[in-house]
């Protein structure tokens, strides 16, 4: 089986790969998929597949193609202080990526079906808190996750900015899923086997956009008790943020700033010499069909990116390259996190600067 893109040795060279095929084509969006490690999403014996271009599925855990999570980010046009739901939220692996373009004053509540994948979802989300290296880079926005049917949503919930569902949406839906949109805002979803952006122009004033042609698992009916009464799925409510999460939010923002201005001091005191280039050979491909693993079985663009006029030539492209003259044997200094190092520096009592880290184990 094969992808839309070839695969990646580690995850920063398969964001490489998607932003070439132009499915990456915004910086938010490249950010938000560099700082979170595909891998870390999957199960220990099958991260050897994390960087190709496939759906994996194992029992309930489902994650769809990068491909498709990347023409989903830049579909929903995110930006910070927006509402999202994720209909059938699985790993939270998107939920995540989205958190972080949303901001600290967004909404982001996702809704999954199986019990076994929510616990599984606030596991990573844990593990992405507590170790990952690009958390102090960002302001997050934690996903909240809740269990149910996604289409069994209280009709009282409040309407969202963004909302995204996974799972093939029939056309007798298709209202349902609009509803759940505010008037100016965008909803992506697989309807009648095309990846399909919706914008709510207006109270009953609609535009619809193709993206991509896939095949995506049905949504679940949903299942009534005895009663004949549906389970209705209550959303998260949307909370005001407490004081001391805003005087956390505004510290650490004030300490990013400090941060930059010495580092632009510091480089405007000298410029480093400029990098070295060297002509590689890069491979160019069209990229025009996909092949997905289980269900999602085949997808193919509708209208292709603009591609060079010689898809399949090799080109000559240059890239910045380190000086040769250091010995292969150094390895690289880890990143310094300047932001956790002030913090710890500041005077302040021990449990005030772990509450101001999020109690990071980085």
């Amino acid at each position: 089986m094969g992808g839309a893109v070839s695969a990646g040795e580690d995850n920063d060279e398969l964001i490489d790969n998607l932003k070439e095929a132009q499915y990456i084509r915004t910086e938010l969006v490249e950010q938000a998929f560099r700082a979170i490690d595909r891998a870390d999403y999957y199960l220990e014996e099958f991260k050897d597949n994390a960087y190709k271009d496939l759906a994996w599925k194992h029992g309930n855990i489902h994650l769809s193609a990068p491909c498709i999570y990347s023409e989903v980010m830049e579909a929903l046009d995110l930006q910070p202080g927006l509402s999202f739901l994720n209909l059938g939220s699985g790993t939270g692996y998107l939920s995540s990526m989205v958190g972080l373009i949303l901001g600290p004053f967004g909404v982001n509540h996702g809704v999954e079906l199986h019990s076994d994948v929510i616990e599984y979802a606030k596991q990573k989300l844990d593990f992405f808190i507590k170790t990952s290296d690009s958390f102090d880079k960002f302001e997050f926005c934690e996903p909240s996750f809740v269990i149910g049917n996604c289409l069994e949503i209280s009709p009282d919930c409040t309407q969202y900015d963004r909302v995204y569902c996974g799972a093939g949406v029939q056309k007798e839906h298709e209202d349902y899923m609009k509803n759940l949109l505010k008037v100016g805002g965008i909803l992506v979803m697989p309807l009648e086997e095309k990846l399909t952006k919706i914008t709510r122009t207006g109270p009953s004033a609609w535009e619809t956009k193709k993206i991509l042609a896939v095949s995506f698992a049905p949504l679940i009916q949903p299942n009534h008790s005895d009663s004949g009464k549906s389970r209705l799925v209550h959303l998260p409510p949307v909370a005001v943020r407490s004081l001391q999460d805003l005087a956390r939010i505004a510290i650490r923002g004030t300490i990013k700033k400090i941060i930059h201005q010495e580092a632009m001091s510091r480089a405007g005191n000298g410029l480093k010499n400029p990098p070295r280039f060297k002509r590689r050979r890069v491979r160019r491909r069209r990229m025009e069909t996909i092949v997905f693993l289980d269900k999602e079985v085949f997808a193919s663009r509708i209208s292709n990116p603009s591609d060079d006029n010689n898809n399949s030539e090799d080109m000559e492209d240059e890239r910045p390259e380190e000086e040769e003259t250091k010995p292969s044997e150094l390895k690289p200094d880890p990143p310094v996190n300047f932001l956790r190092e002030k913090v710890l520096s500041l005077p302040l009592p021990d449990p005030l600067k772990y509450y101001l880290l999020y109690y990071r184990e980085k």
